[in-house]
């Protein structure tokens, strides 16, 4: 097998597009769906060394749209997980692997985006994973998730849901970018608005990082999924041919949100090189929004650390995987 890619960021940044992409470049497995090992799968079953968490596991994943679209016979999966998994990377590479060469290819990919707070555990359980981090505008995201309902606000900041969505995003992508920075060359990064307004040199960029051809031509003939499709939350607009995903933020958001959204998360999006829109607000004092800044920090740091150490992670995701 030819090194895994991994394809990962915030939710809402484009990861389905880019995998997708790699995808109809040929050569990858085609599995279109996000794994969840790392964030739902493992803190759900604990440790995959242990034989009754491992069978527990199977019973699930078997009655799942995970294995329902891996295209793999039941008795046979469930064998060699039973027998070699050892963890959660395991896991990952015995059923990815089994799909490669099901469909006569030897490369596979995934692309759970959420996974990106996991990079330590992924290249301690994959040595040799290449992590390709897709980074998009704050204030778009803040947007989709909204839109979405996926970022849920404390109960007394339920009018300030998009503020709270775009603090997870800071929160996420801050956590993959100092994770990267420590993984070094087995990692880069892709700016979302590149790869939709100037796919071809970004696309070759990836391809060059990855050893991977990634013809546009080529990708644009097999046109798999979101290729073919935007998976958008904004799904009117995405029907209309004037489709622009790239700053919706800057007509979208509510008078004064905007301002305390880029005081919240500014800091990042000038790292990142997004310029702020500089826009006069009416509320929101810097300390009521340091101290909104600190709680939801301090809330997305101790899921995520309850999730990764402890038994009580299991009670953090959903008990009831059906719609996995």
């Amino acid at each position: 097998m030819k090194r895994p890619v991994f394809v990962l960021g915030s939710p809402r940044s484009g990861t389905t597009l880019l995998y997708h992409m790699l995808l109809s470049a040929g050569g990858f497995a085609v599995y279109r769906t996000e794994s969840n090992v790392y964030n739902i799968l493992g803190p759900r079953f604990g440790d995959f060394s242990v034989m009754r968490n491992k069978s527990e596991l199977m019973k699930v994943w078997l009655r799942s749209k995970l294995f329902k679209v891996s295209g793999l016979d039941p008795e046979d999966i469930t064998s060699k997980v039973l027998e070699q998994c050892k963890s959660h990377g395991d896991f990952l590479q015995i059923v990815m692997g089994e799909i490669a060469r099901k469909q006569h290819v030897d490369r596979w990919a995934e692309c759970t985006p959420e996974h990106i707070a996991y990079l330590r555990e992924i290249k301690q359980d994959i040595s040799d994973a290449l992590i390709v981090h897709i980074i998009r505008d704050g204030r778009d995201v803040a947007l989709s998730l909204d839109k979405l309902g996926w970022i849920r606000p404390f109960p007394w900041d339920k009018d300030k849901s998009r503020l709270v969505a775009g603090l997870f995003w800071e929160w996420i992508v801050g956590k993959g970018r100092e994770y990267g920075r420590a993984i070094g060359r087995d990692y880069m990064e892709v700016r979302f608005e590149e790869l939709v307004t100037n796919p071809r040199p970004v696309l070759a960029q990836v391809g060059r990082f990855i050893e991977h051809d990634l013809d546009y031509d080529r990708i644009q003939q097999a046109a798999i999924g979101s290729v073919a499709k935007p998976n958008s939350s904004f799904a009117a607009e995405s029907a209309s041919d004037a489709f622009n995903p790239v700053g919706r933020w800057k007509y979208a958001f509510r008078n004064g949100e905007l301002h305390e959204l880029e005081r919240l998360i500014g800091r990042l999006l000038n790292d990142l090189s997004y310029p702020l829109a500089d826009t006069p607000g009416a509320g929101g004092s810097g300390q009521r929004l340091a101290c909104m800044r600190a709680a939801y920090r301090g809330y997305f740091d101790s899921k995520l650390w309850l999730k990764k150490n402890t038994r009580l992670g299991r009670f953090l995701v959903s008990t009831d995987l059906s719609w996995l």
